[in-house]
This record gives structure tokens, C-alpha cells and sequence, in this order.
């Protein structure tokens, strides 16, 4: 579970990344899986987009490929979706530290 300052943090990381995953007519398929998750390995952070052709709106979609790959919605502005999952073996992304709770 992400927090408030973490999500800023990668939404801000998010704005310079190219969309690599979109979604179309075909809907999320077991492709569409594989592609999130491979992509979310190697990068930690990625942008996708639903196009208007796909049957479930842009947070459906962001949320059913969350679930299937085990990683966090970041943000759903718009056709666009960001998506973060730590790789626990190489890390890339330092996230901020979580504040204490008293």
C-alpha cells in the first residue's frame, strides 16, 4: 500500500515515461497480462493507455491488471494509467519513507 507521498513522488516520475502498454477492443488478455507484468519487472514503473474501442473504462482496466500482476495503481488520469510494483531482486525506484505513526 502505497502512501499519499509516495503516490506524488511517482506520479511525478510518471509525467517523463513513454506509454508502453495499451489497451484496445480485445480487452485485457492473458498478452496484455504478461506484457504489465515483464514490463513491471524491468521497470517498476509503467504508463498505459485504454483506448476508446475497450470495453471497461480506464480505472476497470488499471485495477483488473493491478490485481493479476500484484502491483499498485498509482493514478488514472483521462485514457491513462500508471501502475508501480517494487522488483524485490534489483530495486530501481527509492520510494520516500513512509511517515511514523504515533
Amino acid at each position: 500500500m502505497l502512501t499519499s507521498k509516495q503516490r506524488a513522488y511517482l506520479r511525478s516520475l510518471a509525467n517523463g515515461i513513454d506509454t508502453i502498454l495499451i489497451v484496445g477492443k480485445g480487452s485485457i488478455t492473458e498478452q496484455v497480462i504478461k506484457q504489465a507484468d515483464d514490463a513491471l519487472t524491468a521497470r517498476e514503473l509503467i504508463k498505459g493507455k485504454t483506448l476508446e474501442t475497450c470495453e471497461l473504462s480506464p480505472r476497470e482496466t488499471a485495477e483488473k491488471i493491478a490485481s493479476a500482476v500484484n502491483c499498485d495503481v498509482v493514478q488514472v488520469i483521462g485514457t491513462k494509467f500508471v501502475l508501480y510494483r517494487k522488483n524485490q531482486k534489483d530495486p530501481k525506484i527509492v520510494l520516500p519513507k513512509a511517515a511514523k505513526k504515533i
